[in-house]
């Protein structure tokens, strides 16, 4: 079967596939040159094929745009429905079907792929901290937050708790985690995101009820039986493994967890205390090849705050900000919380290398098993 790849944001060639790689891209041999790229997702018009197929060395390039966006772990199901949406959106104004790649890990991985030249136009990470690091790597500019709407997040989650179904422990708030005998589920807060959300919601749990946050969060770690990566692989850890009482999760993938695995296996238990987690975007300057691309990847970005896009956010189990065209079922699945922000922590600048950076304080509290 034949393969067409994408190259330096073009489509560029179409072969046999002879090599997967980790990062999701191919290679394929076109005459009798190995080329390695990004898999064309969508299929391309009749006289598009024809094109590439012509030629053994030299490739026809197309005026089909291509885009990768570089997203965190728990969004798969969001982007993948997302993508198909948007895509037909941009055919209906005139455009060339666009050939959109998503790229799914733990936010602080992704950030450090794209440092280290993923050719990322989009990135949808879980926190603004990560963004930052592209920032500072000169691949976009500082003040980025500030140019989409709502800090540059077109929707929102929190953290709840995702119990077996019954609630066998009685885990009723973030002090229950720590009683004897309760495993705790999250991912390392070194490579994900949504693991440093965990991580501050237990911290201000604490503090608002005057405890050591320092040392209950220590001990918080210390029922946690193993550290996946990203949060996806966490709820595999819990759901599918069947390792631990509770999986500290974002509320999405909580929900998430109810409709693909069952409400019959598992319950959401919602803290007294959470944490407003605002999983933000941003256009990659660097990695833009084109104006067309860059029309592209702006578009795309601001069709997630369009009503078309935020009624998909709301399906897909995200609090986003206008339900004007949602399901009002998917608005009113969400309770009221009491929720900090990391404002209460300083803004990532000061709560990144404090918490989380080298030698910061959850190096100090963790020990490796």
């Amino acid at each position: 079967m034949l393969t067409t790849i994408s190259v330096a944001g073009t489509i560029s060639a179409q072969g046999p596939r002879v090599a997967n790689h980790a990062d999701g891209r191919v290679t394929i041999l076109s005459g009798l040159a190995r080329l390695t790229g990004w898999p064309v997702g969508r299929l391309v018009s009749g006289a598009a094929a024809l094109a590439l197929a012509v030629g053994l060395g030299a490739a026809t390039p197309v005026r089909a745009e291509s885009l990768l966006n570089v997203s965190y772990d728990p969004t798969r199901e969001l982007y993948r429905e997302f993508n198909e949406a948007f895509a037909e959106y941009w055919v209906a104004q005139g455009n060339e079907a666009p050939q959109i790649e998503t790229s799914h890990g733990g936010s602080g991985s992704q950030a450090r792929s794209v440092i280290d030249g993923l050719e990322a136009q989009v990135v949808t990470l879980a926190l603004a901290s990560d963004i930052d690091k592209i920032a500072e790597a000169g691949k976009l500019p500082e003040n980025w937050q500030s140019l989409l709407p709502h800090n540059s997040s077109p929707y929102t989650s929190t953290i709840v708790f995702l119990v077996r179904e019954g609630n066998p422990k009685g885990l009723k708030d973030w002090g229950d985690l720590v009683a004897d005998g309760v495993e705790v589920i999250t991912p390392n807060p070194k490579t994900s995101g949504g693991a440093r959300w965990n991580y501050l919601a237990a911290w201000a749990w604490a503090e608002k009820n005057g405890k050591d946050p320092k040392e209950f969060v220590g001990e918080l770690f210390t029922h946690v039986p193993v550290l996946d990566s990203g949060a996806r692989g966490s709820t595999t850890t819990f759901a599918q493994r069947g390792i631990g009482d509770v999986l500290l999760a974002w509320e999405n993938e909580a929900y998430l967890a109810l409709a693909e695995l069952g409400d019959d296996q598992f319950d959401i238990v919602v803290p007294s205390v959470s944490i407003l987690a605002e999983p933000p975007v941003a256009l990659v300057d660097a990695n833009i090849k084109s104006d067309g691309q860059r029309k592209l990847a702006e578009a795309y970005l601001n069709w997630l705050y369009s009503p078309e896009g935020q009624a998909i956010a709301y399906k897909n189990f995200y609090r986003a900000w206008d339900a004007s065209k949602a399901n009002p079922e998917d608005v009113a699945r969400f309770p009221e919380l009491d929720l900090v922000t990391i404002e209460d922590f300083g803004g990532w600048k000061k709560a990144q290398p404090e918490h989380f950076g080298d030698g910061g304080i959850f190096d100090q509290i963790y020990v490796p098993k």
